[in-house]
């Protein structure tokens, strides 16, 4: 006569085959390869498999019927050519700045993310921190300045405190940042640059750019040059563009 085991032992084993039947398949499954996570929508086709990913939108990207549909918004062409992209690097970053950052990287830097519905990246994040290393970097040229001597004593006959490490903190005030590096000034450099005629955008306003924002897109852009150089090139290297490129002919003394 076969025995019979307690409801609660075969409840027992069975709780514990079955934990022990998902901790091996959980095991397992560790073990099988994966698949790397990728930034693309989908594999190109073979006949874009050698262009450079700036220069395409990706296929599984792209509705299938345009939103515009007899739109008489004018179209907006933007610079696809690799050598006036060069050019305006060399004359940003002087000799040898077409070289400084990769190709990939190049286009990023100079594209808004209106551009393509940003389907092909934009430049948020590196603007976001070079415009850190921007106000970082002038606000150590304000503090290193030298500031307007102090009045040696007041009505009172007080002299007041003096210490050759606190002489340019008087230069270093909100105001005064803010204005030296207002959007306005950034734009007026970057078109001595010609930014302009690479930058990737698609203005709201083709016909007036100014409402369309075309200042604060080109200060945005002049900031996401300096991230990407950080980034690329280390802190150091940015940090000298940011002084010599940028805050030395907005008037700062470096």
């Amino acid at each position: 006569m076969a025995s019979t085991l307690p409801t609660r032992a075969v409840r027992t084993l069975s709780g514990s085959a079955c934990r022990t039947f998902a901790r091996s398949s959980a095991i397992e499954s560790a073990l099988l390869p994966r698949r790397a996570l990728s930034t693309s929508t989908g594999e190109a086709p073979t006949s874009q498999s050698d262009r450079p990913r700036w220069s395409y939108t990706p296929e599984r990207a792209k509705a299938p019927f345009s939103l515009r549909l007899d739109s008489k918004r004018p179209a907006w062409y933007v610079n696809s050519d690799p050598s006036k992209l060069d050019d305006f690097y060399l004359r940003l970053l002087g000799p040898g700045g077409d070289k400084l950052l990769s190709d990939e990287v190049k286009w990023l830097a100079v594209t808004h993310k209106s551009f393509d519905q940003g389907r092909r990246g934009y430049n948020d994040r590196l603007a976001f921190l070079g415009k850190r290393i921007v106000k970082l970097q002038a606000s150590l040229a304000l503090v290193q300045s030298p500031a307007p001597s102090p009045p040696t004593r007041d009505s009172y006959g007080r002299k007041p405190f003096e210490h050759p490490d606190l002489e340019g903190l008087a230069n270093l005030s909100y105001n005064t940042k803010n204005f030296m590096t207002h959007k306005d000034k950034m734009a007026t450099l970057a078109q001595k640059y010609e930014l302009e005629k690479v930058l990737r955008w698609s203005p709201r306003l083709p016909l007036d750019l100014k409402a369309s924002g075309l200042e604060l897109i080109l200060a945005h852009t002049m900031y996401a040059i300096i991230g990407a150089i950080a980034l690329e090139k280390g802190g150091e290297v940015a940090n000298k563009v940011a002084r010599e490129r940028i805050l030395s002919p907005l008037g700062f003394q470096i």
